[in-house]
């Protein structure tokens, strides 16, 4: 056993979801020697450069900072080495190299939002609940050459309930992970661990399910799917990146989705017709039922209500939802 002063960790991470667990460890007392973000951006109208969430922390805590711009850049790589760590953890951070991540002696391990070896890649929290999974969870795994394919060295499980969109359950898996993080360096730092290769995990039968990166004309809802796909389908893209549709007749407006209710019913209407009382209710024609809408934004408009929406077409059932 290494004595926590000894075991030195550089936390590598950028956005919120990361500083739960780095303010985790820090409230643990171990002894993080560095911290790896992002370079700030722009952002905004004026185009000022932001700092990552994790940047912001760290400089509160006093933290050393690198922001390499290239993770492949041998000076970045010989930084990392004068800071001695014994250990490096990655949550929600960019693709490391080889050259990089074996730096420790007791290896790197990552931070993943899926029960592994289902959900790898950039959006397993958005697959999840747009799948219907009724289960996720959190893993931490040793990198390897490949992405997300290194051996498991602890995990959690959570239930996905009916409310979850991919907000709630993004700050509950934040919580979890962080948990989860500090249980592995404890692990680690102890030699209380034993590892299992994830090719172990997986049935030839039934490969495991994937999270690709989502891109925008991924998120258009179909309305002749089924209402519980629709549903789920739309949870799982709130708030970020929010799944769309075109609201057309005379003229055509492109809508995002943020929060709605299935409803399994029998019907002949075409899917995509709209049904309102003209007051509070507003729902879709599917294939099998509706979906009543409760949240919407209409394009450079804030979000608001089905209510307020509705006040702002007189002849709303004359349109189509495509």
């Amino acid at each position: 056993m290494i004595p926590k002063n000894e075991f030195r960790i550089v936390f590598m991470g950028t956005p919120e979801f990361a500083v739960e667990s780095l303010e985790r460890l820090i409230g643990h007392e171990y002894n993080v020697v560095g911290v790896v973000t992002n370079p700030d951006k722009p952002a905004g109208r004026g185009r000022q450069l932001k700092e990552s969430p994790v940047k912001v922390f760290a400089r509160e805590h006093n933290l050393p900072l690198l922001q390499p711009h290239n993770l492949k850049d041998e000076g970045f790589a010989r930084d990392l080495e004068t800071l001695r760590p014994s250990l490096q953890v990655v949550v929600a951070f960019k693709i490391l190299p080889p050259r990089v991540f074996t730096i420790p002696r007791w290896g790197t391990f990552n931070l993943h939002a899926s029960l592994l070896p289902d959900y790898r890649g950039a959006a397993p929290i958005n697959h999840a609940i747009m799948n219907g999974e009724q289960k996720t969870g959190v893993t931490t795994f040793f990198l390897d050459p490949r992405v997300d394919t290194g051996s498991i060295i602890k995990w959690k499980e959570t239930n996905i309930k009916d409310h979850d969109n991919a907000g709630s359950l993004h700050d509950r898996l934040m919580v979890l992970g962080a948990d989860l993080v500090v249980e592995t360096v404890e692990a680690i730092r102890t030699g209380k661990y034993e590892t299992i290769p994830q090719n172990r995990l997986i049935n030839d039968q039934q490969p495991p399910k994937k999270a690709p990166k989502i891109f925008k004309e991924n998120c258009r809802i179909d309305w002749n799917q089924p209402v519980q796909a629709i549903h789920d389908f739309i949870r799982g893209l709130s708030p970020y990146p929010a799944a769309w549709t075109r609201m057309t007749n005379t003229q055509t407006l492109t809508l995002k989705i943020f929060r709605a209710r299935p409803q399994m019913a029998s019907h002949k209407h075409p899917c995509g017709s709209i049904h309102t009382d003209h007051k509070s209710k507003l729902r879709v024609a599917a294939s099998d039922g509706f979906i009543f809408i409760d949240e919407i934004q209409q394009s450079g408009k804030k979000m608001m209500s089905t209510v307020d929406f509705i006040k702002g077409f007189r002849n709303i059932e004359a349109f189509r939802f495509e």
